[in-house]
């Protein structure tokens, strides 16, 4: 009986994983936004589908099981989804065109980080660890969101496109940095999490290092993704050339790879999420990986985005209660002066940058809405803050919040400014200034 419980709860969540998104994608919704739509209804908070499941087909696995073994499951999707992440990143494209990609990079990173910042002060003054994740997670992009509509602009090889990809992947990377560094803190600020770690620093006291803790930790982090971009690539070079190109071990040595360079940055501290995304980076290099056309990559996406990744949107909506966002009225004013924070600093940091860089109004304030979208890295970063207690349910719910609010109308808003406005981006001051990689496809460009 109890296999049978398991069976078809199983069978249950995954009609609707294929389903749902489905029909939801008529009314432009995103797959990611309709599976986290589907945990909120089926969730614990709301109808409790898992539960009722278990009552209605008798004895099984108890409810808290089944949920231990999604919650499982949500994390091996983290895994797969940061890892493909970072095997949209191609670095030799930061070299294109300097000037537009260092200022939006920086602007659309501190601008919103401040801004986040400055809103979670206004709740939990005395939370200095939670303010700095709240600018981290302001500060990030959607990779996700953002290479679909630059791809579908046919914009990829002007200075516009290239500055908004390649900015939303370097402040990527820094509020992911951002995040490991209040990890740290905040494992230091828990002695009992402290003693079961494996982290180096988490055992060493940061009263004796002082200030210089912040900057030892900062460089151990980079000389860790210095490594990992220069052994990974090596090692799995020297293993795929021993493996025919159909041979499906290679989806198993990329995982264990990418375990690895998780193994390693827990050695150091640094968040799976962190060193998922750097093994994606470092594995992509490999000539296996080089195309979204290649077999590898292929059945890579369709493993995780078809069967592992789900199950990570599902939970993060499981653990969602957007019914207690209008319970009390600073709830409401908490998920209101988020939403506006972020996309003003958002839209004004990428409007800025663009001007400086010699963009007129109208570009300025399209690459600004694209970056506006909070999805992926930052419900990852969000459900990781929420399980280390670094954030109140109040701030996690107005995160998810954010994210279906900002991911569902910004790219039909791009689109409508451009046509409306009547956008080119043919001119002469969308020219590279840089050389791009001969030969390279346009979807490498991320």
């Amino acid at each position: 009986m109890a296999g049978l419980t398991f069976l078809v709860t199983f069978l249950v969540l995954m009609t609707l994983v294929a389903v749902v998104p489905k029909v939801l994608q008529r009314l432009h919704i995103p797959s990611v936004v309709a599976m986290l739509l589907v945990g909120i209804v089926i969730g614990p908070n709301a109808f409790d589908l898992i539960r009722q499941l278990n009552h209605f087909l008798g004895r099984g696995y108890p409810t808290e099981q089944i949920y231990v073994v999604l919650e499982a499951m949500g994390l091996l999707g983290l895994v797969f989804l940061m890892a493909l992440a970072g095997m949209e990143v191609n670095l030799r494209i930061l070299a294109s065109e300097k000037r537009a990609v260092g200022w939006l990079s920086v602007l659309t990173f501190t601008l919103p980080a401040a801004a986040g910042y400055a809103v979670y002060a206004v709740f939990e003054p005395g939370d200095a660890i939670g303010k700095l994740v709240y600018a981290s997670l302001f500060a990030s992009h959607s990779v996700g969101i953002v290479f679909p509509v630059i791809r579908e602009l046919k914009v990829m090889r002007t200075r516009f496109g290239v500055a908004v990809l390649a900015s939303t992947v370097i402040t990527d990377v820094a509020s992911l940095i951002l995040l490991a560094i209040c990890i740290q803190l905040k494992r230091h600020a828990i002695p009992s999490r402290v003693a079961g770690s494996i982290s180096i620093f988490d055992h060493i006291d940061p009263q004796v290092l002082g200030g210089w803790f912040p900057v030892l930790f900062v460089a151990a982090i980079l000389t860790y993704i210095a490594l990992a971009m220069w052994l990974v690539p090596a090692v799995a070079r020297h293993v795929f050339k021993r493996l025919h190109p159909d041979d499906d071990a290679r989806i198993t040595f990329f995982l264990a790879g990418v375990l690895v360079v998780i193994f390693f940055g827990e050695l150091i501290g640094v968040s799976l999420i962190v060193g998922a995304f750097v093994a994606g980076m470092a594995l992509v290099r490999v000539r296996a990986f080089h195309a979204h056309e290649s077999i590898l990559h292929k059945k890579i996406e369709g493993i995780g985005y078809g069967f592992i990744i789900p199950f990570l949107f599902l939970t993060i909506g499981m653990k969602t209660d957007l019914g207690i966002v209008f319970a009390a009225w600073e709830n409401a004013i908490i998920v209101s002066v988020t939403f506006v924070g972020l996309v003003v600093s958002k839209v004004v940091s990428g409007w800025l940058a663009m001007r400086i860089s010699g963009f007129g109004n109208k570009k300025g304030l399209c690459a600004g809405l694209m970056t506006v979208p909070q999805l992926t890295a930052t419900l990852a970063a969000a459900a990781v803050a929420l399980q280390l207690e670094m954030i109140r349910p109040e701030f996690f719910n107005a995160i998810v919040f954010l994210s279906i609010g900002t991911t569902i109308p910004v790219p039909s808003l791009t689109r409508l400014l451009i046509i409306k406005g009547k956008i080119k981006f043919d001119a002469i001051e969308d020219q590279l200034t840089g050389l791009m990689p001969e030969g390279e496809p346009d979807e490498s460009l991320v």
